[in-house]
Formats: structure tokens, C-alpha cells, sequence
């Protein structure tokens, strides 16, 4: 006991001494007050693992002294009996703007600005980790108020802007403290995002891929500076430099986002906290791989309105798949091993998080796990354990006190205490009425009291009518009233008695005498949630499929062993009747005729026809971004870092025996961004569609587009034609300087451009060329033939034809359409006859599309080089298969049915360039990706999910909850580039 008197003792000396103020007080006399405050007999959740029945709680000067079943009160104590109550550390909110401003979006001039505006700083106007978000924070009460009654007592908030966004505040929500009191830390975390600040108008970058490339430029040139390699200071990079150890903090939101920060933190070592956007639950796997801690909203979707059937049409499955899946983000990121912190954000107001938070218990996320996001997580996040997050001794006097178990539903919320100061949010004092009664007043009614206890909720049935009714309830004074079956008015007031279950009071009759009611209490409100507890059932989920959207699979695709019997095979080189082709490990095993296999799954293919899969050389599906517009050349950007696997065209194409694609970036710069080669594989990530160990390419471009002839664009080069040549010539002999140095051995700066147009050189990349005019071709040509390169491929090439020659000579291939024309001035001499005169120069030729519609009929397209042209059937179908995998470099694996080649197939119906012919069935390396007999049964399944789902808002409506009204779910389409 002397001990711990002497400890109560040191720390009451240290508080006295350490606390001393050092400016004069002119308003009054000057005294502080040291006394402490005890809370006893409550059940005291010091920490996760620390829970103490009828404990006491001692703090003083905004500080925890003491916590603990037996504490030794001191004589300056005020004591406080908590008997039935309970104790909790307040919330924490990780990602806020508490007390900042929102940034307001800048009006852009007459063009796009390309450079940055500021001298001293980084090259891109949205990098500003110089922010400092305590130099735009103002304390704001009604806010913090807010937040205090949803049980938050601390927030790290910063301005919400800009990809590199600077630091942020921590700040307790103590109103009747100074800034110098409550803000905790003035540089408390390092915040990004992929959005681009709304106040800078800088135009690059323009799309996500474009954030992705600048955050991994930034890096390098952080580690370039790091290093004294640059003479000047830029103030940017040192502000980063400055803040490099503080906690990391990415915005990514949803839509895979979470996955391409992890992947730059990966890259370049940094510990990011990151930020979803409550989708997470459809990428658990890669999360667990990617070892990310992770802040996440509890905007649960509402429930569509969907009582008019012809509205519910326009409800896309995938949004209301969301609204069921969603409030399970939380359990199921528990049940992996995730570990994440809640935030407010996307919330309308902080009034709703409990409610939110309820439905994520409701769907089976622990109390523990709840717990530990509102308080120890976000603590740690931040590295402030020491200081928030428990009720350990010397942390901060931050705490709930409510009526019970805060996370059941109908407990109350007393006081929010912050660094010592009490906020009362309901009256603690007030007796808890909540419960059943049987009501004696001039009759007798069955009665019951919900709702909180300082706000409840009251129902009066006779027999089996519930009858109109009304409550008040302040202090100890109860007013109620109802109307009987005749419509007739009862008004009833009394006096609460705390010693006492029942009530009784004074009773108005209708005709405006008075009498006496009686309520005497048959269950108590503790006893009814029991019951309801007991009887509560876990919501219903719709099963998740691969994607999560319409026409997803319950189970991913896997290799089969297949025997087609007696199809009519497309080779490549030939057309075999009556042959068989076995599949085994993915790979084409066998070609003849009455194959046997044990174990394999035989396939009539009688009538049938059995080809490669076609690949698309040109494709814009399956992303989220098409082009990366603010800068004349991008070749910094990845289309592999926007592939979006959730894109229906992916699986229409399929339907379409399309197997493989080249996903181009845009044409809106001579030098657009990295290409992407894609599998199919409906289902897998956007990882998994990645080609294994594809070809370097890259997307260049001439014409309209990209002097920006339709833009009203006049500030960035080139306009002209002219300067659109200047643009490679520049960039190219920029990249052998480069080069040069790099295989120098001399020290360089990492240049994520130079570096793509220095493989070019080095014959490590190859270009696809948006194309159309015969003089920009042969431009284009001479310019790779003085660095000592070859163009690989020409894509629209509609004046191919009158090229040819030079274009065999060069060593260039050509990737046409069929019969486009007249779509824009630059056309107006294109001929369905290219493909066949460029084929018959010697040019490889492939059909593509570029179009999300064409690319899953390109058997047509293929068909229609026969009919101008005259191009044999075997050449016209290479136009699809063989050739585009020539020009993409992987026609050692698809393109053909070779022995040994991946079974890349399609089965055909009928003759495949026909208009009847559909494809039966589509494989990717031996798996089944499309088969049509599955595809009509899914059709039926998404119906009958849609009613199922229909039912469970049409329920939801009816008991109460608010909708949002339905909407037509628009995917995000690019415009063909072509147009």
C-alpha cells in the first residue's frame, strides 16, 4: 500500500512539476485544479485483453493514474458510482478532414495547362508533401460534438488533396481545450492517394495509370535526391524526405485500388496504411499476400428501391450484389487475418456509424475484432500506442461511459470523456424505462418502451391493434398519450420512482376528468434483447463468384483433360476433316484421327469446328483507364496497371472464341503508354489475365489525334504533323543519351520513360502504331531506320495498301480493319481491299477490332478479306488467329493447333467465318472459359438471384429502412479512339 501511495504520490509531483505555465493570467486569479476523479464500480475495458468487473478507473489532469479492481483513492478525489455501467477507450479515426476545409475545384481555361506552376518544387503540381495540414486546420465545435456523441474522442485529420497530400494532425476532440492542449501531433502521418488535387490544374496525369507512373517516378527521383545527385533543392522532395519516417497513409478507395498501392509500396519498400473502399472482400487472397494493414469505411450501400419493377431493370447485379456483401467486409477481412481500422469517411454524418457498424456484428464480426478497429489499431497506425487506444496507466483520459455492452443494440451512451473533460451525451442519472408493461387506464393495454433510454420509443396495443401513440420523457417527469380504437385521447403524466419498475400517474380521460394509471413492468428491456439475441438471424448472403458480377463463375476455371472427336480442324496451315485433337496439362497433346484418352472428357465435335482462339491485336476492354492525355509522350504509364477484371466485354468476347488480346493504350500522344497482353480468364484477377511473360510493346501514334486537331488544344506540341515527327526524334535521341550513360556504368537518374524508349532501341520493345496517312507511315519508318530499330506493328494502317512494299521491306506488320472507312477526314481513302494487298506484299496482316462491340465477331470480320480481296480461307482465318500472334511475338505458344502449343481453342457450330456460327465453346490453356450449355443455365441463375435479391430490398423497405432510388449502373466507356 505504501507503495502505491508513493507512486500516486511521484506522479501527482511530476503532474505539478512538469506542468508549470510560463505566461502571465491577466483574467482572473491564476489556480489549476489537481484533483483527481475516480470512477467505481463499473466494468472497465482497459484493453482487448484487459477486462475488469466493478473496477475503478482514477485519472487526473487528463491522464489515466490508476485502473484496476482495488485502487487507492487519495483525499482530493471526486468520486463518481458507476455501478451497472460500463467503460470504454474512445474511438479513433484515422482518415479524417475534422476542422479542414474541403478544397474547391478550379474552373480550367480555354486549354489544358501543361507545366507546373511553382518554382523550387517538384515537376508535378499534385506531388505536395509540403502540405502540412495543421496549417489549415481550425477547430470546429458542432463538428466535434458530432463525433463525441458517435464516440470518437480523437481524429487524424489532413487536407484531402493531391496525390502526394502531405501531413496530417492528430487531434483530440476536446472543446473546451486549446489547439496547444489537443493537438497531439502537428505532423502525425504522410498522406497519398491516385487523385489529383482539384485546386492545382496541372493536366497531368489525366488517368489512373497516370497517377500510378508519376508516384513511381516521384520515388525514384526521392531516391536520386536522397543521394546529393541534384544541385538545387526541391522543396517537395525534402518535405517528403522530412516526412519519410512518419506512418504512410494511401486514399486508394475500391475498384482494386487497395491492390495497386500495396503493389508501389511493395516496389519501393513503404509500410502504406491503406485506405479501401469496403470491396475488399472480392480480393481477400491478394490482400493477405500483399500483408497491409488497412483503414476501411462502413458506408454500407442502402437498399435499392425497387417496388416499381420497371425502375428495378436498371439496378446493375454487381451493385446489388454490393448492397448485400458489403456489411460482411469487416467479418470476413477478421476471418483472413487482415488487420484494419474503421473510418467515418464516405459516411453522410457520424450519426449513422453506429447504426453501420452494427449491421457489420449483425453479419458476424467479433466485438473483440470491433474493438480493436475503433481503438489499438488506429493507435497503432499512427504510433501513438503509448499515448491513446487502452485505459492503461499514463495514456490519455479518453473514454465512453455507457449503460452496457456498446456494441449492443439499445445501449446508451453517457458521457464522452476527452483528455480529462467530461461531454455529456445523455443523462446517466436518468432511470432506464425501457421494457413491457401492462397499462391500466380505463382499461388495459399491453405496453412497451423502446428505443434508447434517454430517447425512447413507446407502443400501446389493444388486443391486437396497435394504437396511435406519443412520449416525452426529461428528468424525471414521463408525459405519454394514445388514442383508442374510437380515435378518443388518453394523456397520462407521472413522476418516475427509481425504487420502484412500475409506474404510476395521473390519468386525462377523454371527456377531460382525471383519474389514475397504473403500468406495471412484465419484462425489462435487458431480458427482451436477450430474447431477441437468442431469436436474431444471420442475414442471407448471395454466394460470391469469379468476378463478382453477372456471369461470374461459382468456381474458377481449372484445366481438364478433353478429347474433341471428329471436328472439322482449323490448324493453321490446314483444315482436317473427321480429326480428333487431345487436350492434356493445357497443351494441345494430340492431332488425329480415333484418338483414345482414359480420363479424358469426350466432346462430339460431329458438324463442329475446332480452331485456335482469336486474338485481338488491338483491344481497349477489360480497363479502367484508355489513355494518359497529359503529356506528348506517356511511355511512363502501364495499361497493365489498369486491367479491370470485372469488365463484362471480357466474357462477351469469350462468347465470342476470343482468347488472347493486346490492350492498347490510346492514341492521344505520339507516344502513348506500355501495352498489356491478356488472357481471358474470366474470373482470375487482374493479375491472372496477365500473358505470362508477355512481350514488351507500346503504343505510338500519328494523325488527328494526336496533334489534337478537334481538341482545342493550343498550348501543347505538336500541332502539326510536322512536330509530331519532332516528337520521336527528340525522345528517341534523348533515350540513347540516356542509354549511353546507363551502360556507361556511370551514376544515373532512373527515368521510367527513357527506360521504355531505351528497350525500343535495344530491340527489347516492340511499337504498335495507330496509323492511317501513307506520308506519317513512311515518316515513322525512316525515323526507326535512323535509330537503328524496326516498327513492329502499323494498327489502323487503312492506307496500307498504298505503302506496302515499303512496309515488307521494312519489316512491318499491318493490323487492319476490314471495311471501316469514312469515319473521320484522315480515312477518306481507305479500301476494304487493304488487308489482302498489303497480305499480298508480303506484309503479315492481322483483322483487329478496337471496338468492344466488333472484337467479339472478328470470325465475321476475318470473312470478309475473302469477299474483297479474295484471300483463301486459311489465309483470311490467320488474319484472327496466326498472324495477330506473329505480330504480338507469342505465336510459339497460340495461335495454331500444334502439338505442343497452349489449347488456346474455340468450337465452333458451323463453317467460322459464317454469320451463323457461334462459338460452343471457348478454352484457355485447357480450361473451359466459355461453354454455351453453362451459359444458358447462368442466365436462369442471374434471374433468379435478381428475385431473390428484389425480395430482400422490397423487405428491407417494408421494415423501415431508407432507400436510394434506383439507377441505371453506367460503366465507365472510353470513346473508340478511332472516332
Amino acid at each position: 500500500m505504501k507503495l502505491q501511495l508513493l507512486s500516486l504520490a511521484l506522479l501527482w509531483c511530476g503532474a505539478t512539476l512538469f506542468s508549470q505555465d510560463y505566461f502571465p493570467e491577466n483574467d482572473g486569479v491564476k489556480s489549476k485544479n489537481n484533483n483527481y476523479t475516480a470512477f467505481t464500480n463499473a466494468t472497465i475495458h482497459v484493453s482487448l485483453a484487459q477486462v475488469i468487473s466493478n473496477g475503478t478507473l482514477l485519472i487526473q489532469n487528463g491522464k489515466v493514474v490508476q485502473v484496476g479492481k482495488s485502487v487507492n483513492l487519495p483525499k482530493n478525489t471526486v468520486v463518481q458510482d458507476l455501478s451497472g455501467k460500463s467503460i470504454y477507450p474512445s474511438f479513433i479515426d484515422t482518415f479524417s478532414d475534422f476542422g479542414i476545409e474541403k478544397p474547391k475545384r478550379q474552373g480550367g481555361g480555354r486549354s489544358p495547362q501543361y507545366e507546373a506552376t511553382r518554382e523550387g518544387f517538384y515537376w508535378n503540381d499534385h506531388i505536395m508533401p509540403e502540405t502540412e495540414g495543421i496549417a489549415h486546420f481550425k477547430f470546429d465545435d458542432k463538428k466535434a460534438e458530432a463525433l463525441r456523441k458517435s464516440g470518437f474522442g480523437v481524429v487524424n485529420t489532413h487536407l484531402q488533396d493531391g496525390i502526394a497530400r502531405g501531413t496530417g494532425v492528430m487531434v483530440a476532440l476536446n472543446s473546451m481545450a486549446t489547439d496547444g492542449e489537443r493537438i497531439l501531433e502537428d505532423q502525425s502521418a504522410q498522406y497519398f492517394s491516385f487523385s489529383k488535387s482539384v485546386v492545382k490544374k496541372q493536366s497531368y496525369p489525366t488517368s489512373l495509370m497516370g497517377a500510378t507512373a508519376l508516384l513511381r517516378q516521384l520515388y525514384h527521383d526521392v531516391d536520386w535526391y536522397a543521394k546529393g545527385n541534384v544541385t538545387t533543392k526541391d522543396r517537395a522532395i525534402e518535405a517528403l524526405l522530412a516526412n519519410q519516417k512518419l506512418p504512410q497513409l494511401f486514399a486508394a478507395g475500391g475498384n482494386g485500388n487497395v491492390l495497386r498501392a500495396a503493389k508501389i509500396g511493395k516496389q519501393f519498400g513503404i509500410p502504406y496504411t491503406i485506405m479501401g473502399g469496403g470491396d475488399e472482400y472480392q480480393h481477400l487472397e491478394a490482400l493477405k499476400q500483399a500483408n497491409a494493414t488497412l483503414v476501411i469505411p462502413v458506408n454500407f450501400p442502402k437498399a435499392f428501391d425497387v417496388s416499381d419493377p420497371y425502375a428495378a431493370n436498371y439496378v446493375n447485379l454487381k451493385d446489388m450484389r454490393h448492397w448485400n456483401l458489403a456489411p460482411n467486409n469487416p467479418k470476413l477481412l477478421e476471418a483472413n487475418g487482415i488487420d484494419f481500422s474503421f473510418t467515418l469517411h464516405g459516411l453522410a454524418s457520424p450519426n449513422n456509424f453506429m447504426e453501420m457498424l452494427q449491421k457489420s456484428l449483425d453479419y458476424g464480426l467479433s466485438k473483440k475484432t470491433a474493438l480493436a478497429a475503433l481503438t489499438t489499431v488506429p493507435a497503432a497506425i499512427l504510433g501513438k500506442e503509448t499515448m491513446v487506444g487502452t485505459l492503461e496507466t499514463g495514456k490519455q483520459a479518453n473514454f465512453l461511459i455507457t449503460s452496457g455492452d456498446i456494441f449492443e443494440k439499445g445501449t446508451t451512451l453517457f458521457e464522452n470523456w476527452v483528455q480529462g473533460r467530461a461531454y455529456v451525451i445523455n443523462d446517466k442519472d436518468q432511470k432506464d424505462l425501457r421494457g413491457d408493461y401492462t397499462l391500466t387506464a380505463d382499461g388495459t393495454y399491453a405496453m412497451s418502451i423502446t428505443g434508447e433510454a434517454t430517447n425512447p420509443k413507446l407502443e400501446i396495443k389493444k388486443d391486437s391493434t396497435t394504437l396511435t401513440s406519443k412520449i416525452a420523457y426529461k428528468g424525471d417527469w414521463l408525459n405519454f398519450s394514445f388514442k383508442d380504437k374510437s380515435g378518443k385521447m388518453y394523456r397520462m403524466n407521472a413522476k418516475v420512482a427509481m425504487d420502484s419498475d412500475n409506474l404510476t400517474g395521473k390519468l386525462v380521460l377523454p371527456d377531460g376528468s382525471a383519474s389514475n394509471f397504473k403500468a406495471m413492468r412484465t419484462a425489462s428491456f435487458t431480458e427482451k434483447q436477450k430474447t431477441a439475441e437468442k431469436t436474431k438471424k444471420t442475414p442471407e448472403l448471395v454466394p460470391m463468384t469469379y468476378p463478382n458480377i453477372g456471369y461470374g463463375y461459382a468456381k474458377k476455371p481449372k484445366q481438364e483433360r478433353l478429347l474433341f472427336k471428329n471436328a472439322t480442324v482449323w490448324t493453321g496451315e490446314a483444315i482436317l476433316e473427321n480429326t480428333d485433337v487431345l487436350v492434356r496439362d493445357g497443351k494441345i497433346h494430340k492431332i488425329g484421327k480415333d484418338l483414345t484418352s482414359s480420363g479424358a472428357r469426350e466432346i462430339n465435335a460431329t458438324g463442329k469446328h475446332l480452331t485456335a482462339g482469336i486474338i485481338d491485336e488491338h483491344s481497349h476492354i477489360g480497363a479502367l483507364a484508355i489513355n494518359e492525355a497529359g503529356h506528348n509522350s506517356t511511355a511512363e504509364v502501364k495499361m497493365a496497371d489498369v486491367v479491370d477484371p470485372n469488365d463484362i466485354d471480357l466474357y462477351r468476347n469469350l462468347a465470342g472464341g476470343v482468347t488472347t488480346i493486346q490492350l492498347l493504350h490510346g492514341s492521344a500522344n505520339p507516344i502513348g503508354g506500355r501495352s498489356a497482353i491478356l488472357r481471358l480468364k474470366w474470373g482470375e484477377s487482374a493479375e491472372g489475365l496477365l500473358f505470362p511473360n508477355m512481350p514488351k510493346f507500346i503504343k505510338f501514334a500519328l494523325g488527328e489525334n494526336v496533334k489534337q486537331s478537334n481538341w482545342q488544344s493550343y498550348s501543347r506540341f505538336p500541332q502539326t504533323r510536322m512536330g509530331v515527327e519532332q516528337v520521336f526524334v527528340n525522345y528517341f535521341q534523348r533515350a540513347k543519351e540516356y542509354d549511353n550513360i546507363k551502360k556507361s556504368g556511370q551514376p544515373f537518374r532512373y527515368d521510367e520513360e527513357l527506360e521504355v524508349l531505351a528497350e525500343i532501341l535495344n530491340g527489347e520493345r516492340f511499337i504498335s502504331c495507330h496509323s492511317y496517312v501513307q506520308s506519317e507511315i513512311n515518316m515513322l519508318m525512316k525515323v526507326a531506320e535512323n535509330f537503328g530499330f524496326k516498327v513492329n506493328t502499323f494498327t489502323h494502317i487503312l492506307e496500307g495498301y498504298k505503302v506496302a512494299d515499303k512496309m515488307a521491306e521494312h519489316g512491318v506488320g499491318g493490323s487492319t480493319f476490314s471495311d471501316w472507312w469514312a469515319y473521320k477526314y484522315e480515312v477518306k481513302d481507305a479500301i476494304p481491299y487493304n488487308a489482302a494487298i498489303m497480305a499480298s506484299q508480303g506484309v503479315t496482316v492481322a483483322i483487329n477490332s478496337d471496338d468492344a462491340e466488333m472484337s467479339r465477331r472478328l470470325n465475321q470480320e476475318a470473312g470478309k478479306t475473302i469477299k474483297y480481296g479474295g484471300m483463301s480461307e486459311i489465309e483470311a482465318w490467320k488474319t484472327v488467329t496466326l498472324n495477330p500472334a506473329k505480330l504480338l511475338h507469342i505465336d510459339d505458344r497460340v495461335g495454331s493447333i500444334e502439338v505442343g502449343k497452349d489449347a488456346d481453342l474455340a468450337l465452333w457450330s458451323d463453317y467460322p467465318m459464317s454469320i451463323y456460327a457461334k462459338s460452343e465453346m471457348t478454352l484457355i490453356e485447357g480450361a473451359v472459359y466459355f461453354d454455351m450449355e453453362k451459359d444458358q443455365a447462368q442466365r436462369k441463375k442471374i434471374e433468379e438471384e435478381r428475385n431473390k435479391l428484389i425480395t430482400m430490398m422490397l423487405n428491407e423497405k417494408a421494415g423501415g429502412a431508407k432507400t436510394q432510388g434506383p439507377r441505371q449502373s453506367k460503366k465507365q466507356r472510353f470513346v473508340c479512339e478511332t472516332l
